[in-house]
């Protein structure tokens, strides 16, 4: 067995516990990852491109498969199923790769897993695609773009079509590895060129000490990651404790807030004074967060397991910023878990923007008079965003922040006299992030 075809081998298994067993990619890939470290840099690098790509163009896979293929999708059986969607898109978007070793491989793990007997129809299925795919045309901007015809409504008609064109070809860019400084910048450079990895640096949004990475094989590794100097933060997320206008001193609580990048980023401008609770919901979450503090040496943080709908009523009217980063249907990432465009559903949106509701109405009281509450999402749904913004400001004593000149030159204008942002891919460096910031009267 060739390196090639263990790491198709692997690749395949882990797309099987994603599309057919139905786990979450984030979690299954990086847990895959660590498991085969000994693997060298191009073959991680290979599983890493093959099971996100599949994942991301599974609608215009499936769309191309139908197409090519006697048997429809649904009739396959799960392995064979998988194997032509990660083979296929080897075919249509790896342009490195062979179509003829594409189909080679593909034939050799069918019969490896016993699935003999079907070789002629992959080699079949898969030759067709290779002969014919400069003749693949798509009907729609669903399939071009391999996203479910309602989510694409749903931009279109927030956005408008322009904007809904240039999110859906935001999401199918690749993406840097976005980390922040919790140490002085020209060291933490420093060291990640020593050990390899190519540093640039996001000024998009003003200096927030962040820092984008290309060449990263395996990032616990690196001495930067060890020593606790950086942590892993999307710009739009690092934005949220940057608007927060924290001062030393502070009392900060964020109520859901694994695996603890906003707490940790708050505790840092708090340059050791104050202190930062932070909470979620589970102990396997809540242990995310105490690894991520214990590595990054911050005394000022506490960990606990909270459910954020129970009311604590030790900490009525005590913060004085609250985070309230609340679960959401996560449209904004699609760049980086593709999967979620084929499990969230569009009757998920309203039952989420009700429970977003839910949680507000409690943890808006441990804010104090004249403290604030930082509302966000990492979805671009007006109603889970937007649409609850105006719904708490209605229903209880806050008043919008004017966030001008908090974000950076490059974000002006627009909503942030009204205390609000709505962060695009495809529009702005970053993945999709709804911000909001409210001050208690």
């Amino acid at each position: 067995m060739t390196k090639t075809t263990d790491s198709r081998e692997l690749a395949l298994d882990i797309l099987m516990e994603i599309m057919e067993r139905g786990a979450f990619s984030h979690v299954v890939l990086g847990q895959a990852l660590s498991k085969y470290q000994y693997l060298d840099k191009q073959e991680r690098a290979f599983i890493t491109r093959v099971v996100e790509g599949t994942l991301e163009y599974q609608i215009q896979i499936d769309y191309v498969l139908e197409q090519f293929s006697s048997t429809k999708l649904s009739g396959m059986k799960p392995f064979i199923r998988t194997l032509l969607r990660m083979s296929v898109y080897q075919i249509l978007h790896m342009d490195r790769v062979p179509d003829s070793a594409v189909c080679n491989e593909a034939v050799k793990l069918a019969a490896k897993r016993r699935f003999g007997g079907l070789k002629g129809f992959v080699n079949g299925v898969l030759r067709n695609v290779s002969r014919r795919k400069e003749d693949i045309s798509f009907p729609d901007d669903s399939i071009r773009y391999s996203v479910p015809s309602w989510m694409l409504e749903l931009w279109k008609n927030s956005y408008g079509q322009d904007i809904g064109v240039k999110l859906l070809e935001g999401f199918l860019k690749e993406r840097p590895l976005t980390v922040r400084c919790n140490y002085e910048k020209a060291a933490v450079v420093k060291s990640l060129n020593d050990q390899g990895v190519a540093v640039s640096e996001n000024r998009y949004f003003g200096d927030l000490d962040l820092l984008e990475l290309a060449g990263v094989d395996y990032l616990e590794k690196l001495d930067a990651f060890q020593k606790g100097w950086i942590t892993v933060q999307d710009a739009s997320s690092a934005l949220a404790a940057q608007a927060a206008g924290i001062k030393e001193g502070d009392e900060i609580l964020d109520v859901c807030g694994a695996p603890g990048g906003k707490a940790l980023h708050a505790a840092r401008l708090l340059h050791g004074t104050g202190h930062v609770l932070v909470r979620d919901i589970s102990e396997r979450k809540v242990q995310l967060i105490r690894e991520n503090v214990r590595r990054c040496g911050f005394a000022n943080v506490t960990a606990q397991v909270w459910d954020a709908l129970t009311e604590d009523e030790g900490l009525l009217e005590r913060e004085d910023v609250v985070f309230a980063d609340l679960p959401c249907s996560g449209l904004g990432v699609l760049g980086r878990k593709p999967d979620i465009k084929n499990r969230v559903r569009p009757e998920d949106l309203k039952a989420l923007a009700e429970l977003q509701r839910q949680i507000l109405s409690v943890v808006c009281r441990y804010v104090k008079p004249g403290g604030v509450l930082v509302y966000s999402t990492c979805t671009i749904d007006p109603l889970e965003n937007e649409e609850n913004l105006r719904w708490f400001l209605g229903h209880y004593p806050f008043e919008p922040v004017d966030l001008s000149g908090r974000l950076g030159e490059n974000l002006q204008g627009g909503t942030l006299a009204e205390g609000y942002v709505q962060l695009l891919p495809g529009i702005h460096p970053c993945d999709g992030f709804f911000l909001s910031v409210m001050r208690r009267q």
